[in-house]
């Protein structure tokens, strides 16, 4: 599972992008593609986190052709979910997602996505059926497509733990974990 993010405007979308990139590595993804532009600041943002708090795996990628990622993602047998609020209801095909074994590809667009892109999708789902966040809706997806399991994943190589807490905030050092 990977997440390709389209339309990222350097100048606007920094913050947006990159928190796509956090939900993606935080609730499941293998890995996070910043197609068509090159932005190194988001990249940078990303494994920052990654080296503290686990996924020296998790892979990152930016300026690459979204278009060409698409079309070989395809040809080696992976499916395409693109993520819009014009797509079917989640609730619809969820069931259906759960049961694909092949590699598969979430596409989240910022702004006016191309038709191209909605005739490529495998799948076009919606989480909702009015406008909404990118973040939101990536992360209402893969945690409806993991049933929440992702939400208490802990990566084996995290320098940096939470300790839950009814108050206050408790960050220690993490025990190393097998993988």
């Amino acid at each position: 599972m990977y997440v390709l993010r389209l339309g990222h405007r350097p100048e606007r979308d920094k913050r947006v992008t990159t928190h796509v990139g956090l939900v993606a590595r935080s609730f499941g993804a293998h890995g996070f593609i910043l197609g068509d532009i090159k932005d190194d600041s988001v990249i940078e943002s990303l494994r920052k986190v990654c080296l503290r708090w686990g996924g020296r795996n998790f892979f990152l990628a930016s300026g690459v052709n979204s278009l060409l990622f698409i079309k070989s993602w395809k040809e080696r047998g992976g499916i395409v979910v693109h993520l819009t609020m014009y797509g079917l209801h989640i609730d619809d095909v969820i069931d259906n997602l759960r049961k694909v074994e092949n590699d598969m590809l979430v596409v989240v667009g910022a702004g006016k996505v191309p038709r191209i892109y909605y005739e490529l999708a495998d799948y076009n789902v919606a989480i909702g059926h009015q406008p909404h966040s990118e973040v939101s809706a990536l992360a209402i997806f893969l945690d409806r497509l993991y049933g929440g399991a992702e939400l208490r994943f802990i990566y084996p190589d995290a320098k940096l733990c939470i300790e839950p807490s009814e108050r206050g905030k408790k960050v220690v050092k993490c025990e190393p974990r097998e993988e």
